[in-house]
């Protein structure tokens, strides 16, 4: 029931009509979180109430900021015959089976955009030129490595993919700035908008992935993708004699997901491989009853429940490397009382205490499971990728504390499609692991998107070239206005955040006031959204936007807390003793590298986190505990 209040004069004049569909008690959680962020504070806050911050918010987004799309017309299903993750993540919600199964409808965080700004409103191609194409390469310093940033699109083609439609649409260059752009026009297919039945959201996307966290990155999104990268012997996958992927007879991997690779991302997709046939033989040593099928099913869900853990607990904290969230993560996978307690005596103090993996049951909080719009939109990371690979000397015996002298750079162009895959063959798993490791990517921020991205061989679904070049960093533009997200302002305002009021709001850069004024005017309600967030002041420790963190702070947790293989079965009953062990025991990508390149980290590499720049210094050792720290 809403709650009809005089309010307090600090509620931001834009935000007041949300109070009106709130319940009292989040009336009163929302004047809570809304004070703390008028003075900019939560971050600078000691690690306990910061987390008491986080909890709040995230409860508020959990209760306004998930909405359906689409009808559920699935229907029940014997959990027990499906102990195991479908090939088309059919089977996974407790109730209905076709929720989160590929091909159902994205749902949303927000209600599509208000806006009457159209969608040449102004010209993508303008806003790539002058606001984000890449000036000079500005990387990101030692906290994230170009692992870290093939890892972005490594969780991506698990999670989702827009289908398209027939239909082209070509976007020509403004004659003021097509003199500055490689391609003065270029096509592509606009997205597939169909009708979902509801008389509140008459319109949605279809995804073309499995949006769980099931490995589908890997083990494919539908019965003949599973198929094609199975050995059907002893639970493997096709893997090439040199530890890297196989590929057909027109050059492209075998794997998962294919679409728009390169080396670093196939990469990510072999080790994972190696990952899976090495707990295959550890479950035929311990239970050599199982049968192929068996084999392959117990190691998809434990390969998987390990992917999630080291997005959880390793790849999320160097993103956003601060105290509060190092905590965060961890009581997201372990609860408040830690992994310790946890091992002891299992998930039984409920969700904050115990953490959401092994809830009793799985919760979506009245919301059907998926991915959502904002999501995929605030996941546009390209500004991460760096202009060159930078090949290091593993043969060198002349490095000091594990930094390797350089050996040659290779442009990413060479690193993509077929050729990056010819080249991957060449440099070797070993050494292409070790350079990415030493390399840093780049910084989130405006005027760094790859130039080379915008002149680019996008593929298709089965990883062929398409012949239409593109101009990528023009297209994230189309497609956020094109989906209905809303532009910046109207974003932060749905995420009941305090909107901007003048460019200086949003940055005190005088640089990229003035360019912000010459793309949008005054207007500050014009304001794409990915500009918002490349521009957008960040939080010290912070890779990204703290726009686009609170989309993370609520996606994150539901992509456990809703999946029954990360809640209800998520025991050794499920993965069996010793794969429940396996994920139990594996902690970080360091821990996976480990196991598969015993030497490796010992040789190169000095940081703590293998998402960090490898020879950059390791953490600090801390003596304070964790949850009685100050800010960071």
């Amino acid at each position: 029931m809403a709650f009809s209040i005089s309010l307090p004069a600090f509620v931001h004049p834009q935000l007041r009509h949300v109070v009106a569909k709130m319940s009292l008690f989040d009336t009163i959680l929302f004047y809570v979180v809304h004070l703390v962020d008028k003075f900019d504070l939560w971050h600078r806050l000691p690690v306990l109430l910061g987390l008491a911050y986080l909890g709040l918010r995230r409860h508020l987004h959990q209760r306004y900021n998930l909405l359906h799309v689409g009808k559920v017309n699935g229907k029940k299903y014997d959990k027990e015959e499906f102990t195991y993750r479908t090939a088309d993540g059919t089977c996974n919600d407790p109730v209905d089976h076709l929720v989160g199964s590929q091909g159902t409808f994205f749902g949303r965080n927000m209600p599509p955009s208000t806006s009457s700004y159209g969608l040449l409103e102004p010209h993508p191609v303008t806003v790539a030129t002058k606001l984000l194409e890449r000036r000079k390469y500005t990387d990101c310093g030692g906290q994230f490595n170009v692992i870290a940033c093939a890892w972005v699109q490594f969780m991506i083609h698990d999670w989702n993919d827009h289908m398209e439609d027939t239909e082209q649409v070509e976007l020509r260059a403004p004659q003021d700035v097509a003199a500055g752009c490689p391609l003065k026009s270029f096509k592509f297919l606009k997205t597939k908008k169909l009708p979902t039945g509801s008389p509140d959201l008459k319109f949605g996307h279809l995804n073309s992935r499995t949006p769980w966290w099931d490995g589908s990155v890997i083990y494919g999104n539908n019965k003949e993708g599973m198929i094609r990268v199975r050995t059907f012997k002893d639970g493997k996958l096709r893997v090439s004699g040199d530890g890297l992927l196989e590929h057909d007879d027109n050059g492209i991997p075998i794997s998962g997901d294919v679409r728009n690779h390169w080396a670093g991302y196939s990469l990510l997709q072999a080790l994972f491989v190696k990952e899976h046939n090495a707990i295959c033989d550890m479950l035929k040593e311990h239970y050599p009853e199982f049968d192929d099928e068996k084999l392959y099913r117990h190691a998809r869900l434990i390969t998987s429940a390990v992917i999630a853990k080291i997005h959880t607990i390793d790849w999320t904290i160097e993103l956003v490397k601060t105290d509060t969230l190092v905590a965060g993560m961890r009581i997201n996978w372990y609860g408040f009382l830690g992994k310790k307690v946890k091992d002891l005596l299992g998930p039984k103090f409920g969700p904050i205490l115990s953490g959401l993996v092994g809830l009793k049951r799985p919760r979506d909080h009245g919301i059907p499971y998926s991915l959502t719009e904002e999501f995929v939109s605030v996941y546009r990371m390209h500004s991460l990728l760096p202009d060159t690979i930078v090949l290091r000397d593993l043969k060198s015996t002349t490095s000091e504390d594990k930094s390797l002298p350089i050996q040659e750079e290779i442009p990413m162009k060479e690193m993509i499609g077929k050729e990056g895959e010819k080249n991957l063959s060449k440099i070797g798993i070993e050494q292409m692991l070790v350079s990415m490791g030493h390399q840093s990517c780049g910084a989130a921020t405006l005027w760094n998107y790859p130039s080379w991205m915008r002149s680019l061989v996008p593929h298709d679904i089965n990883g062929d070239d398409r012949s239409d070049l593109v101009d990528m960093a023009a297209l994230d533009i189309y497609r956020d206005r094109e989906r209905g997200i809303p532009r910046y302002n109207e974003f932060r305002r749905n995420l009941l955040m305090v909107p901007i009021s003048k460019w200086e709001d949003l940055t005190d850069d005088e640089e990229v006031i003035e360019a912000l004024h010459e793309v949008y005017g005054d207007d500050v309600e014009k304001l794409d959204l990915q500009v918002g967030l490349h521009a957008e002041k960040k939080i010290k420790g912070f890779g990204i936007s703290e726009t686009a963190f609170f989309i993370f702070l609520l996606i994150a947790s539901r992509r456990l807390e809703a999946d029954r293989f990360f809640t209800t079965d998520f025991n050794s009953r499920t993965y069996t003793e010793k794969g429940f062990e396996w994920v139990n025991k594996t902690e970080t990508l360091k821990d996976v590298i480990d196991r598969h390149f015993p030497e490796m980290t010992e040789k190169y590499m000095r940081c703590t986190s293998a998402f960090s720049v490898w020879n950059s210094d390791p953490d600090p050792r801390r003596y304070l505990p964790l949850y009685l720290r100050p800010a960071t």
